[in-house]
């Protein structure tokens, strides 16, 4: 499993330890990555989705799952939230 948020596209950075000597050695700095059931109240039903923490306080702020993702560009998405983003637009045009 790829340590890459579903949600935002968050991946792990790397950097350097600096020692009190000021050694430099190369590290990774991860997502903080939970794994949560997110409902959508358009389609009235939870999806299971790999999120950083971060983004989850982001779809908290933005009022949901289906507000988010009607925000968020589609170039950042993972396959299995595109996918939940188009079922939304699609249910949305039809309603």
């Amino acid at each position: 499993m790829s340590r890459v948020c579903d949600l935002t596209g968050t991946r792990p950075i790397t950097g350097n330890n600096v020692s009190h000597s000021r050694v430099h050695t190369k590290r990774r700095f991860l997502p903080n990555l939970v794994n949560v059931s997110l409902h959508s109240d358009t389609l009235g039903r939870t999806f299971s989705l790999r999120v950083a923490a971060k983004a989850l306080r982001t779809v908290d702020k933005l009022g949901g799952l289906d507000a988010f993702l009607a925000k968020v560009s589609e170039t950042d998405l993972s396959v299995r939230a595109l996918k939940i983003k188009r079922i939304i637009e699609k249910k949305t045009v039809e309603a």
